[in-house]
Formats: structure tokens, sequence, C-alpha cells
């Protein structure tokens, strides 16, 4: 499986951030960029931010099931198995400007989380939040580039896997709405939802 995501443009891709985008002031930006994804901390804290409040408890549910589905089909299912090598220890020149990762490179689970829990908010929520929250998630995909963690296609797949994840806690909710009892529902921050 390795051998079949390797692709000399995913190399060069990096190789050519590395000579003509990285900078001095960029760089510290994208490092801080890049750790507001660690472990998907930035959008667990969101999304639990919203389940203090009943208006935006739904977003916040949809959030954490998109964040959980990503955990399990990029973390715990596609990494281990196809157990691809991250770029700075293939590619001879690339420079890593962040410390070592300890897990496979392929997909990038920093794009899955974050898309899995954006793509919600965009959908589903105002635009307040999801513009600027597509916005972040896209910066987080950048880093990883930026900061030589991942290639290209790993990103790739991390945004499509991510949106899945998303298009699937959506799924998920529209049931429960449908199918939640009144006390449920209403506690889940379900409107209309009459006895």
């Amino acid at each position: 499986m390795e051998s079949l995501l390797h692709m000399q443009w995913d190399d060069r891709f990096l190789l050519f951030l590395q000579e003509n985008v990285r900078n001095d002031v960029l760089t510290p930006i994208m490092k801080f960029i890049t750790h507001l994804g660690d472990k998907g901390i930035f959008w667990i804290l969101l999304a639990v931010i919203l389940l203090f409040f009943k208006k935006t408890r739904p977003l916040g549910i949809m959030a954490g099931i998109g964040l959980a589905f990503s955990v399990l089909i990029n973390n715990v299912l596609i990494k281990p198995n196809v157990g691809r090598i991250r770029p700075y220890e293939v590619i001879q020149g690339l420079q890593l400007l962040i410390e070592k990762q300890h897990d496979p490179s392929f997909p990038s689970g920093h794009s899955g989380a974050s898309f899995a829990a954006a793509v919600v908010f965009l959908v589903k929520g105002p635009k307040k939040l999801g513009i600027p929250a597509i916005i972040v998630a896209f910066l987080i995909a950048f880093s990883r580039l930026y900061v030589g963690v991942h290639y290209p296609t790993d990103v790739i797949a991390g945004i499509i896997t991510g949106t899945f994840c998303a298009i699937i806690a959506m799924m998920i909710w529209k049931i429960v709405e449908s199918k939640a009892p009144v006390k449920l529902a209403n506690a889940l921050g379900i409107e209309d939802k009459k006895s």
C-alpha cells in the first residue's frame, strides 16, 4: 500500500513549499496553527462549549459524533493498516519544523478531525461560526504540509474522510431528531418537538 501512495509530485510539492513559501514570519504562525489541531483538542473544546447552550447543543453533538468517527476511521482503521512513513523520513533534504510524529502518515488525522467538525459547523451552523471554522480547518490542513509532517495526498485524504465523517454525523443527527422522544429531544436541544 505504501508503494501505491508514493507519487513524485507529493515529494516535489513539499520541497517547493520549503524552498519558496517557508519564511521567518510565516513559520511561527504555521507552527501555532498546526498545534491547534493536536489530538483534535481545539475542535473538541469548541464542541464542548457549544453543548452548554441549548440552541447550539445540536451542533456540539454533531461535531462530537463527527470527531469520534474521524478518530475511528483515520487513526484506528486506516493509519495502522496503510503504515505510510512520514515524508521527513523519506524525502532527502526536507527539514522538519516541529517534533517527530509517532504514528503513520496516511491520512492526516489533523485534517480529518478539522473537517469532521468544521463541515458540520459550515453546513448546520450560523455563517459567523461556519465560515471561520472552515478557514481554520484549511489552515490546519495546509500547516501539516508546511511543517513537513504530511504529504499532500495525506492531507487530501484527511479532508475527504473528515468531510465523510461530518456527513455521517449529520445523517445520524437527522435520525435522532425524528426518533427522539420529547424529553430526550428537549435535553438534546431539538426544537419543535412536541408531545
